[in-house]
């Protein structure tokens, strides 16, 4: 189990916890940027960026070998008030989130055919999610989509990833200054399914940007939210709940890049795994430059383990360039169930099983409640009931 560790403004210990990051998150931050696919060599699972990833399972989507012959089912449903537009890769919009960092986010950004533009007007407010669902019907399909909150909006976008299929899309977030985003990812997707995804999220001045991220389903998840900031004031809370079951491998590698001074971040990840082989991974990565005074940040990650043969790689990386800072600091911690509080419940008559699932409800109830869509909580709720059904 990993230390928390909490770094006032001014502390030496910042430029002990910099040193000891600066290799891994100056590594990630210094890879090339690129649209063209070419500028990324094959990885072969020895690079930092895919030691964790099982490469074979991938269905060829980092060695060019997948081509786009699958289809995926999209509806968009959404307030009159927002519009949604069909567009040319050339489209000024496209990338200025951020720029693939790997080479499947950049085959992704090469095999796509339109990418999808779906804009909240200037001042706009919505009273309603806007709801985009995505049903894979086998094979290989590649994906841009652009959801652009203009300044002063206020939206709730709610994504659903169901079926089956090989998944390779970008996503970008656009948030205006003063605006509010709140992002619902759902992986939920049949145990064959294969699914690689980068989320750019550029915030304005003063805006303010939630994700949530749930990952049940497929063989392998890997996705990487990255969050940069275009203005001060800017405010970034990144909550993520997986349940990682026997041969499934989950991956959620996160970079959040302060570069301008007075913005927010934190980040609360949280897992529970069983089965044999149930492998989860998550890397948090928070980079503080030296134009970033006045950063609050702070990140977690937690797991569960229900079983035995189930493994869990978590690697919180900090990296602080001034030390003219509110405060920064992370935390990963791993283990099985709690015995006292267990002990608790079943003292008060609660049996074994039924204390176990009230323990791990409790565990993610935190995460739930962050999302504000009822009827997706209910939906996760049921879903974490149902998963529990096989472990305990």
């Amino acid at each position: 189990m990993a230390e928390a560790q909490n770094i006032p403004a001014g502390s030496t210990t910042a430029g002990a916890i910099a040193v000891a990051a600066e290799s891994t998150v100056a590594t990630r931050m210094s890879a090339p940027a690129s649209f063209d696919v070419a500028d990324f060599p094959v990885p072969h699972g020895r690079e930092e960026e895919w030691r964790f990833t099982p490469l074979a399972r991938l269905r060829g989507l980092h060695d060019g070998t997948a081509v786009a012959d699958g289809t995926m089912k999209a509806q968009i449903d959404a307030p009159d008030v927002v519009t949604i537009e069909s567009v040319e890769r050339d489209d000024a919009r496209i990338g200025k989130a951020g720029t693939p960092v790997d080479r499947i986010a950049a085959q992704a950004f090469s095999s796509f055919t339109k990418a999808t533009v779906v804009t909240v007007p200037k001042e706009a407010v919505l009273t309603e999610p806007v709801r985009v669902s995505l049903h894979g019907e086998g094979g290989t399909t590649f994906g841009h989509t652009v959801f652009d909150v203009q300044a002063f909006a206020e939206a709730v976008v709610v994504i659903d990833h169901t079926g089956d299929g090989v998944r390779a899309a970008n996503v970008d977030f656009l948030v205006g200054d003063g605006a509010k985003l709140t992002v619902v990812s759902v992986q939920d997707w049949d145990d064959t399914a294969v699914h690689v995804s980068q989320h750019n999220a550029l915030i304005g001045r003063d805006a303010t940007y939630k994700s949530i991220v749930v990952t049940f389903g497929g063989d392998l998840v890997r996705l990487h939210p990255r969050v940069t900031y275009a203005g001060p004031g800017g405010e970034a809370e990144l909550f993520g709940l997986y349940f990682t079951d026997a041969g499934q491998h989950q991956e959620h590698r996160l970079l959040v890049d302060h570069s301008a001074p007075h913005c927010k971040s934190n980040v609360v990840y949280k897992g529970a795994l069983q089965g044999q082989d149930a492998h989860a991974v998550w890397i948090g990565d928070v980079l503080i430059e030296k134009t970033a005074e006045g950063t609050d940040t702070y990140e977690m990650n937690r797991n569960l383990v229900l079983t035995d043969g189930a493994r869990v790689d978590s690697v919180p990386n900090l990296e602080i360039e001034t030390g003219e800072i509110v405060g920064a600091g992370h935390a990963s911690a791993t283990g099985r169930f709690d015995d006292e509080q267990l002990f608790y419940l079943q003292a008060r008559g609660i049996p074994a099983d039924e204390a176990r699932r009230l323990v791990v409800r409790g565990f993610f109830a935190e995460l739930v409640q962050q999302i504000g869509v009822d009827d997706i909580e209910e939906r996760l709720l049921t879903k974490i009931e149902t998963e529990l059904q096989g472990s305990v």
